[in-house]
């Protein structure tokens, strides 16, 4: 598992851009602040729930110069669609071989018999690619804390 202060792992992953698939790293945002969230599953309440007041919240994180990038083990299709349908202007990246959630310490062994679905979970990350906030929940139920997630951006800037 990934600790506050240390380097983020850099990946690069699927998402959908406006001609298609195509690749997404994280390094691509070096120079800003970046909230990376993992999330369960696509069309779920809970992920709903918390990624629609992630939307409802944008200005508040561009004001804070951080990008919002949300990640399951979903396919890039299944994200656009829920993404479209929703109308979630942050990036969405799909983990489907599930190797960043493991890499970040973030994956479920085993969730309603789905191996690998990813924890949710909240990262902060700095402009220098470090860590600076670091939350996983064994519970797919608990969601973040986004006051918290807000402080801790505020303290970057």
């Amino acid at each position: 598992m990934v600790s506050v202060g240390q380097k983020a792992p850099d990946f690069t992953l699927k998402t959908i851009g406006q001609s298609g698939p195509t690749d997404f790293s994280l390094s691509s945002l070096k120079g800003k602040n970046v909230v990376l969230l993992f999330f369960p599953l696509v069309n779920t309440p809970v992920c709903f729930d918390e990624l629609c007041g992630v939307r409802d919240s944008m200005a508040e994180y561009q004001k804070l110069n951080a990008e919002v990038v949300a990640l399951s083990v979903d396919s890039p299709f299944a994200q656009k669609l829920w993404a479209d349908a929703n109308h979630y202007t942050f990036t969405m990246v799909s983990d489907f071989n599930k190797e960043v959630s493991k890499a970040y310490g973030a994956q479920h062994e085993d969730l309603i018999g789905l191996k690998g679905v990813a924890k949710r979970s909240a990262f902060v990350i700095d402009r220098e690619g470090v860590l600076r906030y670091v939350w996983v929940s064994d519970s797919p139920k608990v969601k973040p804390d986004f006051t918290e997630i807000q402080a801790c951006l505020k303290g970057l800037n």
